[in-house]
């Protein structure tokens, strides 16, 4: 992207910004949102951009910030989302699948903010640890202690809620 003309780079990192946005603040309407105004401010100050420099850590970093912005200014409100499963859920198979993901998100959310963003980063969106690093504005080393944390925990969580529910299952069949 280092050639192209940075509105064409903006647009054509529409779909990576929506999911980072997505994952950050669990709900597509705020998502949308946040995507807006980090676009917003990108274009507002497009000028003060650097030909040269990476188009993606740039944007990525502007809609974090208007995240946190966002959060600092609702520090005192706890909007919990709920989830609301499809009706018309075909099969137990899907089912398990569906509440497979949600305890998996569950626990994701559960991370403290800045490993689980780490692991996004990284994990989900497949970004290399040079540029999640510039993007959270933190040395290389500390992105991937950051992730390898993240990973420990979300694993060993997994690990407890499995033994958990094999001994619910045999306390029930007993």
């Amino acid at each position: 992207m280092d050639n192209v003309d940075p509105r064409t780079g903006l647009v054509s990192l529409l779909p990576d910004l929506r999911a980072y946005a997505h994952f950050l603040v669990r709900s597509r309407a705020e998502a949308d949102d946040l995507v807006q105004e980090a676009l917003g401010k990108a274009l507002a100050v497009l000028p003060q951009f650097d030909l040269g420099s990476n188009l993606r850590a740039w944007v990525f970093t502007i809609l974090r910030n208007r995240f946190y912005e966002r959060a600092r200014r609702r520090r005192t409100e706890r909007a919990v989302p709920v989830q609301l499963l499809s009706e018309h859920e075909s099969g137990a198979a899907e089912q398990q699948d569906r509440l497979v993901l949600s305890d998996l998100q569950r626990r994701l959310f559960a991370l403290p903010p800045l490993l689980r963003e780490a692991l996004m980063l990284v994990g989900a969106r497949g970004l290399a640890y040079e540029e999640a690093a510039q993007i959270c504005r933190v040395p290389v080393g500390t992105m991937k202690a950051r992730v390898s944390r993240a990973r420990m925990r979300l694993a060993r969580a997994m690990q407890n809620a499995t033994k958990a529910g094999v001994a619910m299952d045999r306390v029930a069949q007993s």
